[in-house]
C-alpha cells in the first residue's frame, strides 16, 4: 500500500467533470491519496456525477470561473462546509484551432476569460484563506504551447492565455511564498484526451509522434501525477516552477 500523500486535506478542480480530462483524472488520483475533493464545472450535473464516482463525501458544484460572484459563492460554499481549502488546482480552460488572422473579439475574450482570468479568480478566491493558515498549494494548467508557441489545436490567444498563466503562477508564487503558499505551473504536452479524441488522422498522429522522443503522446493520468507531485508535501521547497510533462518533446 502506497502513502497516502494527502490524508485528510482539501482540494479543489476547476473544470473536472469531462470522462477523459486532466482535471477529473487529477479528481481520482487525490482522491485515493485521502483528500476530500470538490469538483467544480460549468455543468452542475456533470459535477455532480463525477464527485460522485470518486465515492462519499466528495462534492460537484457549479461554477463559471470567469464569473466572480460564482467564485465567490462556490468557494464561500467549500469553506463553509470543510472549514478549510488546502489546494487548488485551476484546471478549467478551452481551446480553439484558429489562426492569426481569425481570433475575433469575441474568441480572444472566451480564451483568455477561462484560461487566464479564471485562473486569476479562483485564486483570489482562496487566497486570503490560505493566507490565514499559512498554508496552501495551487496548481495552474499551462500549456507546451505557451513555451513553444502554438501548439496542436490551440490558436495563438490559446498560446498568449497559457503564457499568461506561466506569468500569473511566478507572480503569485513570490507573492505568496512568505505566508507559505506555494504556486506552480503544469505545462502537458500532447495529451490524449476528450479535446483532442477524434480530430486527428493517422498521418497528423505520426507526425506528433516523431516530435516527441518518447514516442506516444501523454496519459490524463500522467498529468495527474505531477499535480500530486505539486500539490503534496514531496515539493515542499518547490514554487514558482513550470513543470513540463511531454515526454521530451520540449527539451532544449
Amino acid at each position: 500500500m502506497t502513502t497516502a500523500l494527502l490524508d485528510g486535506q482539501f482540494a479543489v478542480i476547476t473544470g473536472a467533470a469531462s470522462k477523459r480530462g486532466l482535471g477529473l483524472a487529477t479528481a481520482r488520483l487525490f482522491a485515493r491519496h485521502g483528500a476530500t475533493v470538490a469538483i467544480l464545472d460549468l455543468d452542475e450535473g456533470a459535477a455532480k456525477d463525477a464527485a460522485a464516482t470518486l465515492g462519499e463525501n466528495h462534492v460537484g458544484l457549479a461554477c463559471n470561473v470567469t464569473d466572480l460572484d460564482s467564485v465567490k459563492a462556490a468557494f464561500d460554499a467549500l469553506i463553509q462546509r470543510w472549514g478549510r481549502i488546502d489546494i487548488l488546482v485551476n484546471n478549467a480552460g478551452i481551446t480553439q484551432p484558429l489562426k492569426i488572422m481569425e481570433i475575433g473579439p469575441k474568441n480572444y475574450d472566451d480564451v483568455l476569460d477561462v484560461n487566464l482570468r479564471g485562473t486569476l479568480y479562483c485564486s483570489q478566491a482562496v487566497i486570503p484563506h490560505m493566507r490565514e493558515n499559512k498554508s496552501g498549494k495551487i496548481v495552474n494548467m499551462s500549456s507546451v504551447s505557451a513555451q513553444r508557441g502554438g501548439g496542436i489545436f490551440g490558436g495563438p490567444h490559446y498560446s498568449a492565455a497559457k503564457a499568461g498563466v506561466l506569468g500569473l503562477t511566478k507572480a503569485m508564487a513570490r507573492e505568496l511564498a512568505p505566508d507559505n503558499v506555494r504556486v506552480n505551473a503544469i505545462c502537458p504536452g500532447f495529451i490524449a484526451t476528450d479535446i483532442t479524441a477524434g480530430k486527428l488522422t493517422d498521418e497528423m498522429r505520426a507526425t506528433i509522434n516523431a516530435g516527441i522522443p518518447m514516442g506516444r503522446p501523454g496519459t490524463a493520468d500522467e498529468v495527474a501525477g505531477c499535480a500530486l507531485f505539486l500539490a503534496s508535501d514531496i515539493s515542499s521547497y518547490v514554487t514558482g516552477s513550470e513543470v513540463d510533462v511531454n515526454g521530451g518533446s520540449l527539451i532544449h
